[in-house]
């Protein structure tokens, strides 16, 4: 795929593995929309990409709200198209024993995991089938082949977001689309301290710009192939 002038949907867009991969489709040459549920980050990062010469806009989102989804799909459609490459990303942890899991925290976790693969593929899919062409990948974890001593929604999750790729990999391959699941191991970002352990030293650690270089290498690969799966992680933890 070449991704000058393509336009990329980033969701979960202003901070760790999203804001990184944002920031290297847009200086490969791709237009770029993001979302995140805090609308005064969106703002913000939208600032910081268009600041680097970057295409940029950006809109307010609860990727698990169907109205929210629909509502950001319409604007991106309205406003730049059709996206060629679709990352879905955004993604929470709630990391304790079971017994000390809510249900609100299981809910929230399968909302933003799993319900938004759904919402979001489906909100921009349609567009995507009709011109087929295009690219949708899911950052889904390690986690997702692996259990987590207190991850137990996490971790079923992303076994759901591997479950969810491969299907739909099944599904619209012959239609001109490849689904890409991206599985990262400890990443050095915010969302590796929510898990109460300590980083590895920062020499060793896999970044986010790292995994951001992972989607890019899967997306600029011909298109006669598809890397339909990649895990990343630390060369020597």
């Amino acid at each position: 795929m070449d991704l000058a002038r393509s336009l990329a949907v980033v969701t979960g867009g202003t901070e760790g593995i999203g804001r990184a991969t944002a920031f290297a489709l847009g200086r490969a040459g791709a237009r770029v929309a993001i979302c995140a549920r805090t609308e005064a980050n969106v703002h913000a990062t939208a600032r910081d990409l268009k600041a680097d010469g970057i295409d940029a806009i950006g809109m307010r989102c609860d990727v698990s709200d169907p109205a929210c989804v629909g509502a950001f799909a319409a604007f991106v459609t309205r406003e730049r198209g059709v996206p060629q490459v679709l990352v879905n990303n955004a993604g929470i942890g709630r990391f304790r024993p079971l017994v000390e899991l809510s249900l609100e925290d299981w809910d929230e976790t399968m909302g933003v995991n799993v319900r938004s693969l759904y919402l979001v593929t489906r909100a921009f899919l349609k567009g995507m089938l009709d011109a087929q062409t295009g690219t949708i990948v899911n950052i889904a974890s390690l986690a997702g082949k692996n259990g987590i001593e207190g991850g137990t929604a996490y971790c079923a999750s992303k076994h759901a977001v591997l479950g969810f790729s491969k299907s739909l990999m099944l599904e619209v391959r012959k239609h001109g689309l490849r689904v890409v699941a991206i599985c990262p191991g400890s990443v050095a970002t915010p969302f590796m301290d929510k898990r109460g352990r300590a980083r590895p030293a920062n020499d060793r650690a896999v970044t986010a710009d790292d995994v951001a270089h992972a989607v890019l290498s899967t997306l600029t690969v011909s298109d006669r192939a598809m890397i339909s799966e990649l895990d990343i992680r630390p060369t020597n933890p």
